[in-house]
C-alpha cells in the first residue's frame, strides 16, 4: 500500500515481526502509523518459523504477509524502501530521508521506532553462507527438532563453544565439537564433554562437503572429512542501526562469557533509546531474541510510544485550557527564543528584572519545555568521553539530566530560581546517580559566572527578551573551556515563519558572526562545526513548519 501522506504520528523502520507487531498495536490505538520495509528479512533463508504459538511452522514470508494484512486492516500504511538519514528531534518532529526510487523522498514523524534487525556475520569457511538456514544452524530452539538424532558438528570459535555443544546434545547423542579456531579447552570442559559423549576434533575446518544438495560432512585442514548432517556456527550478530547515527545513537558490543557476540542499540526495557522520541525493538536491540520475542518487544515499544504521545497531548490540552501559549513547549528544552512575541522594549516597559521575568515565565505551568535534551547537543556530544560539563541556561534541566545520565559531572546554571527548583525535582526522578552528578547554580550571566574549567561548555538557545550581553557571556564560556575541551553554541538563525511582527531591533547572528564574536586567539582553537540547519517545528495552528537554527562547535587545543 502506498502512503498517501508524509506526516505520521509514528514511523516504524523495519517490517519484520517486531515492526509489524508495533504497527498493529499503534494502528489499533488509532494512531497514524507508517511501516517502511527494505524487503531484506534476516530469516529469509529459513523454511519455517518455530516456537511462535499459533503459527508454528509458518513460512517467514507468509508470516510477514499475514502481518501486513492485519496492520493494513486497521489503517496502517506501508512503503517499500530504505531510510538513508534521520534528522530532527521530538520537539520539532523527526524528518526521514528515503533512498532514491522510494514512493516519497521525505517523511515526518512525531515518534520513531526502529526494528531493522541484525545481520548474521558468519565464520569465513567456504560453504557456510550457502547452507545457512538449511543445514548450517545456530539456534537449537529454532531448528533443533528438525535435526533431532542426526549427526551434528559444532564449529568452535571462542569460549562459548562448549556451552553450544552441550545445548545441542539435548537433541541428539551424536555431537562432534570441532575446535577450529577456539582456544584450548581446560580440563573441566573436557571432562564435561566426555561425560556426555561429545567428541572433540582438533584442527581447522576449511570447507563443507555437500552431496546431492545435502550437507554430508566437514573438511579439515589436513584433508580429512568428518561425516555430519548439520553444522552449528556462532554468527556475529551485528545490529542494523546505522540509520540512527545522525541522531547520535550507535550500537554497542554485546558480550557473553567474555566474548563479543554482536552489537545492539541500547534501550530501556520498553525500547526507549537515549534520544527522546526514538525507540528500538527486536533484534536491533536484543540479538538473542527469537521471532515471537521480537513481536512481543514491538508491542511493548508501541504501547510506550502511545503513552508518550498521550502525555504530550495531555500537556498541550492542559495548557490550552489554562490559556497558556504552548508554542514554546514544542521548541525543545533550553529554547529561550522570543516565541511569546515580547520584545526587549516591551519587557523593560513592564518594569521587571530579568530574574522576575523568567521566574514568572517558568511559574506559568509545571513544565514549560518538552522535557527532552536538545537534538544538536545529543548529536555532537554523544561520542565525547564524559568529564566536567557546564550547561549555561539550563532551564528545567533536560540537557543537564541527559549529560549526567551519560556519566558527565554537570554544573547547570540559570537565572531563574523557579526553573532550578523544577530541574532539581526532575533530576530526582531520573536514573540512580543522576541527581548526585549535577550541581545546580543560579547566575545572571551578565553579572556572575560559574567558576572553574570544563571539558564541555554548552550554550543552547541562549536568547532572552531582555538586554542580555550574549557576546560577553559566550566569550566567558570560551574562557571556561579546559584544554582539549569543547564549546558548543546553538541558537536561532531567524524568527519562526509564523511570526507576524519580527523584531528589527533584535539581531540573530550567523555562525560566522558567532565565531568572530568569541575573539578566539589564533592557533589555540580548532573549529569543528559552523552550520545552519533546518528542523521541523509545529506552529501555533498545529501545522508543521521549517525553522532555521545555527550551531558552532570549537575545541581548545591541548
Amino acid at each position: 500500500m502506498k502512503a498517501q501522506k508524509v506526516d505520521f504520528d509514528v514511523v516504524v523502520i523495519g517490517g519484520g515481526p517486531a515492526g509489524l507487531s508495533a504497527g498493529l498495536t499503534l494502528a489499533r490505538a488509532r494512531r497514524s502509523v507508517l511501516v517502511i520495509d527494505s524487503g531484506e528479512p534476516r530469516n529469509a533463508p529459513a523454511s519455517h518459523v518455530h516456537g511462535y504459538l499459533g503459527r508454528e511452522g509458518i513460512a517467514p514470508a507468509e508470516l510477514v504477509a499475514v502481518g501486513r494484512e492485519e496492520v493494513a486492516g486497521y489503517g496502517g500504511e506501508f512503503i517499500s524502501g530504505r531510510v538513508t538519514a534521520v534528522k530532527g528531534s521530538v520537539a520539532g518532529g523527526f524528518r526521514l530521508v528515503l533512498e532514491e526510487g522510494a514512493a516519497v523522498a521525505e517523511l515526518r514523524a512525531s515518534r520513531l521506532l526502529v526494528t531493522t534487525g541484525l545481520v548474521d556475520e558468519l565464520p569465513p569457511v567456504p560453504g557456510i553462507a550457502e547452507r545457512w538456514g538449511r543445514e548450517v544452524l545456530h539456534c537449537p530452539y529454532c531448528h533443533g527438532w528438525e535435526v533431532r538424532d542426526a549427526s551434528i558438528g559444532v564449529l568452535a570459535t571462542g569460549p562459548l563453544a562448549v556451552h553450544q555443544a552441550q545445548m545441542w546434545r539435548q537433541w541428539t547423542d551424536d555431537v562432534t565439537l570441532f575446535r577450529h579456531t577456539a582456544p584450548e579447552f581446560d580440563d573441566e570442559q573436557y571432562e564435561q564433554l566426555a561425560a556426555r559423549g561429545i567428541a572433540v576434533v582438533d584442527g581447522e575446518v576449511t570447507a563443507l562437503e555437500v552431496t546431492d544438495d545435502r550437507l554430508s560432512g566437514v573438511t579439515l585442514a589436513g584433508g580429512r572429512v568428518i561425516p555430519v548432517r548439520a553444522v552449528v556456527v556462532p554468527p556475529l550478530f551485528t545490529a542494523r542501526g546505522g540509520v540512527l547515527a545522525g541522531l547520535g545513537i550507535t550500537a554497542v558490543d554485546r558480550e557473553m562469557a567474555g566474548q563479543v557476540v554482536g552489537s545492539a542499540i541500547p534501550t530501556d526495557p520498553a525500547g526507549a533509546t537515549s534520544v527522546p522520541g526514538v525507540w528500538a525493538a527486536g533484534n536491533v536491540a536484543d540479538p538473542t531474541e527469537n521471532v515471537i520475542g521480537s513481536a512481543a518487544a514491538g508491542l511493548r515499544a508501541a504501547a510506550a510510544i502511545n503513552a508518550d504521545l498521550i502525555a504530550e497531548e495531555t500537556r498541550r490540552a492542559v495548557a490550552a485550557r489554562q490559556g497558556v501559549d504552548n508554542t514554546r513547549d514544542r521548541l525543545g528544552e533550553g529554547d529561550t527564543s522570543m516565541a511569546h512575541g515580547q520584545t526587549p522594549a516591551e519587557n523593560d516597559a513592564e518594569g521587571g528584572t530579568s530574574e522576575e521575568f523568567w521566574d514568572s515565565r517558568y511559574g506559568e505551568s509545571e513544565r514549560i519545555w518538552s522535557g527532552n535534551p536538545n537534538t544538536v547537543l545529543v548529536r555532537e556530544v554523544a561520542e565525547l568521553k564524559p568529564g566536567r560539563a557546564l550547561d549555561l541556561g539550563c532551564g528545567e534541566g533536560a540537557d543537564a539530566i541527559w549529560l549526567a545520565g551519560r556519566g558527565w559531572q554537570v554544573t547547570a546554571c540559570d537565572i531563574s530560581g523557579v526553573a532550578l527548583a523544577k530541574a532539581r525535582r526532575h533530576a530526582a526522578t531520573a536514573d540512580e546517580g543522576v541527581a548526585e552528578r549535577i550541581d545546580w547554580q543560579r547566575h545572571d550571566f551578565g553579572t556572575s559566572f560559574p567558576t572553574g574549567t570544563y571539558d564541555l561548555v554548552s550554550a543552547q538557545f541562549l536568547h532572552s527578551p531582555d538586554d542580555m550581553p550574549r557576546e560577553k557571556i559566550l566569550r566567558a564560556a570560551a574562557s571556561a573551556v579546559a584544554p582539549g575541551g569543547v564549546l558548543l553554541i546553538v541558537g536561532h538563525a531567524g524568527f519562526p515563519p509564523w511570526e507576524t511582527n519580527p523584531h528589527p531591533e533584535v539581531h540573530l547572528p550567523t555562525p560566522d558572526e558567532v565565531v568572530e564574536s568569541l575573539e578566539l586567539p589564533d592557533g589555540e582553537w580548532e573549529l569543528l562545526l559552523s552550520e545552519e540547519h533546518e528542523r521541523i517545528q509545529t506552529a501555533p495552528d498545529g501545522q508543521p513548519a521549517t525553522r532555521t537554527d545555527n550551531a558552532v562547535k570549537v575545541r581548545r587545543r591541548v
